[in-house]
């Protein structure tokens, strides 16, 4: 698995930086187009948009005509946008979110004919794990923000995410057995978001599950209204942002560490990890604040 050292050494090919003071687009160099260039001429050629405001990232997957399908340059945008600036202390928490009625259909079955080849395949295959990673061992949380159909990969980006939140009408399905190409890789995801035998009722059958079940399964945070799922992602999204980022970094490794110990260590690993945690300048900030009943100042 990606380690965090990973992350900066891939971090450390892009090039400028944010400018914090409204949203704005990733530096050229990035995949992203920003929103005030979107829909120009060949905006079709870059295939996500972000913006970056308050310490809060928003990816948008923004190739509505291709169902915001998964293609190889989907990918490598989202990986680079993922990796922009991953350490900088202005950014607290990354959204990633989709134009149209459809989050992400998966992969680009377009990609994946005899004629691509099996090399092609297996970087397209290699890529996409990759990100999905990147968004495990990223140091802040990473919110999918869901609003229509998520399949396949699109299902297995939504899995992915620390956070999701989705609106009413949202669905989500690994119907890859349907065409012969049975979602192994989205496995990965579904299986260790929802119970076993749910993840392979999905994987056997293909047939969708609506919001209403993928949040009694695990697979999401939050259900709600189409009209408010923008403003409850912006509420988590904004109250993450709030607080400190070596806490809030600390504690995502951690979690995500002791899931695969067993429980004596993985006490005692979040032991030492609480330790360190009241090393921290904010660790100790916060506690003071708290004696002294006033509001914490964080470093970053």
């Amino acid at each position: 698995m990606a380690t965090f050292a990973g992350l900066r050494a891939l971090a450390a090919k892009g090039s400028g930086r944010i400018v914090r003071s409204r949203w704005s687009p990733l530096p050229v160099g990035f995949c992203s187009r920003g929103p005030e260039v979107s829909g120009g001429p060949g905006s079709e050629s870059r295939p996500t948009s972000t913006r970056q405001l308050d310490g809060i990232r928003t990816i948008v997957l923004s190739n509505p005509k291709k169902r915001n399908a998964l293609s190889l340059e989907m990918l490598k945008c989202l990986q680079n946008d993922i990796l922009h600036e991953a350490e900088s202390k202005d950014l607290k928490v990354i959204i990633i979110s989709a134009e149209g009625p459809v989050f992400s259909s998966g992969h680009d079955l377009k990609e994946l004919t005899e004629e691509q080849g099996r090399d092609y395949h297996t970087e397209v295959f290699q890529t996409c794990s990759e990100v999905m990673m990147l968004i495990r061992n990223h140091p802040v949380p990473i919110i999918a923000m869901v609003n229509g159909l998520a399949t396949a990969a699109g299902c297995q980006l939504v899995a992915s995410c620390d956070i999701a939140v989705a609106s009413d009408k949202s669905s989500f399905a690994t119907p890859g057995v349907n065409v012969g190409l049975f979602c192994s890789t989205p496995g990965v995801a579904l299986g260790r978001a929802v119970p076993r035998k749910v993840a392979l009722k999905m994987l056997f059958t293909g047939e969708p599950i609506s919001a209403q079940e993928a949040m009694l399964h695990g697979l999401l945070s939050k259900v709600v209204p189409e009209e408010q799922l923008e403003e409850e992602t912006m509420k988590i999204a904004k109250k993450i942002a709030s607080l400190s980022r070596p806490v809030v970094s600390l504690g995502k490794a951690a979690f995500y560490k002791q899931l695969s110990q067993d429980l004596r260590t993985a006490y005692s690993l979040t032991s030492h990890v609480m330790v360190d945690n009241l090393a921290l300048q904010d660790g100790q900030e916060g506690i003071e604040a708290f004696i002294q009943k006033r509001k914490p100042i964080w470093s970053h």
